[in-house]
């Protein structure tokens, strides 16, 4: 399984230096990882980085969060956020949706919510959907899937990392229900070690985000030289 192509190495904590995104870089030539995801600030480095050494031969894409890790800000605030992304080298964008508004059942703020980062976005860069899965009912998870699908995105993704759990095996099986075969889901928090890994591609996702990508590679490798 090549787990490489469809991780996207991450690096979202706050104190993340310029050297550290440099390394993230480095890290995604020697691994070939489908994308690095970092903060907006640090999309121009990691953008640079890659289109110099790697991104026109390996396709690996420059991915960045919107409206995070709340999602509470304004539509309008998020699309400046993508055309700002778009401009500095950007080519993926995952936005957290409006959870309080979805809560609330306001569908139609979280259909606009979404829709307006997919037309800043359009054409330009991949929208994925963060629903963060962890503060929803199995209703509530279904009902922002839909509204994602029904706004154009190409991906929902469980959650940001930043809340109390990540993803589960669950949540992934269930927006791979509702998505259907032509919308992406992405995995994302607490996929540490190989096995959560392959778990949640089995359960349905087709694209991971972690932290962890080198360790997981690594033990992929391990367990080739080593098998039980």
């Amino acid at each position: 399984m090549e787990l490489n192509r469809i991780i996207d190495h991450t690096l979202l904590k706050p104190e993340a230096t310029y050297r550290e995104i440099e390394n993230l870089c480095r890290e995604a030539e020697e691994y070939n990882f489908a994308a690095v995801c970092v903060n907006p600030v640090h999309v121009r480095l990691a953008a640079e980085l890659l289109r110099a050494r790697t991104r026109e031969k390996t396709g690996i894409k420059v991915c960045t969060v919107i409206g995070f890790p709340l999602g509470a800000t304004v539509p309008l605030l998020k699309a400046l956020e993508v055309r700002e992304a778009i401009a500095n080298g950007a080519t993926e964008v995952d936005m957290v949706m409006n959870i309080g508004a979805l809560k609330s059942g306001d569908y139609e703020l979280v259909f606009r919510d979404i829709k307006a980062v997919v037309d800043a976005a359009a054409g330009q860069a991949l929208t994925k959907v963060i629903i963060e899965a962890c503060l929803l009912t199995d209703e509530e998870k279904i009902k922002a899937c839909l509204l994602a699908k029904e706004a154009g995105a190409g991906f929902v993704k469980t959650s940001t990392g930043f809340n109390k759990s990540g993803a589960t095996v669950e949540d992934v099986a269930l927006l791979r229900k509702v998505a259907g075969a032509a919308m992406g889901v992405k995995a994302s928090g607490g996929i540490r070690d190989r096995r959560t890994a392959e778990a949640m591609v089995k359960a349905g996702a087709n694209r991971l985000g972690t932290s962890a990508g080198v360790a997981i590679m690594r033990e992929g490798a391990s367990f080739q030289n080593n098998p039980a």
